[in-house]
């Protein structure tokens, strides 16, 4: 049997730290790293068609692969995703896309506004996820929609989900992982805590950062994200 990683990249949730890592392990081709479209079946499928067509890769990375993670004849896929604090992780994705120059939406509207007005207009989107329960709509992907609403799916993938991740507990979550693909035949795997794309100072607390950045939106704004995303603040804490 076949074993691959198949790391579930989730936007500014360490993953280039964890990427850095895994690349210590591995010869360079034994790393891959592709981007999929938006289309759920499509993406899944193609997936699934990426590892098949890699059989030299032993560890695949993507920031757009959907959940769940496929299931292949002769290959067993061990998929590995990190969550964050949600508020905190917004406050990153900001900071993050200030210092792009790229000509995405995120970084042209984070460029040309501040923190509330980047959040206020996000949140103004409807099918936009990235201020709202960003990890309750990757978690239920999971689980089809007759398995409930979303935060009920993706409570079920937390349950389900062989590891998960914490970023605000990186090098014990470094740890556990490093023991499970060890024991999943990883045998040599040594996975060292670095810090990689780091976008805002990493020596305070998870509440200092949250209070910093509390600060530094309007009231009303912050109460909006608040509100806009306790089922995500939920499926933190339930970690």
């Amino acid at each position: 049997m076949r074993k691959v990683i198949l790391h579930y990249h989730l936007f500014k949730n360490a993953g280039t730290s964890l990427d850095a890592a895994f690349k210590e392990n591995v010869a360079p081709e034994e790393w891959v790293t592709q981007e999929f479209p938006g289309q759920p079946k499509a993406n899944r499928e193609q997936v699934a068609q990426w590892i098949l067509e890699n059989p030299q890769a032993k560890i695949f990375s993507s920031h757009t692969a959907y959940l769940p993670p496929p299931k292949l004849e002769g290959v067993k896929v061990l998929p590995v995703i990190f969550l964050r604090h949600p508020i905190d992780r917004i406050a990153s994705a900001y900071a993050f896309e200030t210092k792009q120059d790229g000509d995405s939406f995120g970084a042209v509207l984070a460029r040309n506004t501040d923190i509330s007005g980047y959040i206020e207009t996000r949140l103004a989107l409807p099918h936009d996820r990235q201020c709202r329960n960003f990890h309750m709509q990757r978690l239920a992907m999971m689980f089809g929609e007759k398995q409930g609403d979303e935060f009920t799916r993706a409570k079920k993938a937390l349950a389900t989900l062989p590891f998960v991740g914490i970023v605000e507990q990186f090098a014990d979550s470094m740890a556990r992982l490093e023991k499970w693909l060890q024991s999943e035949g990883f045998e040599g795997m040594q996975l060292k805590p670095v810090e990689k794309n780091v976008s805002r100072d990493i020596k305070k607390s998870l509440d200092e950062k949250l209070k910093d950045f509390e600060e530094r939106i309007t009231p009303e704004v912050f109460a909006k994200l608040m509100e806009a995303n306790q089922p995500d603040i939920k499926l933190y804490n339930s970690l």
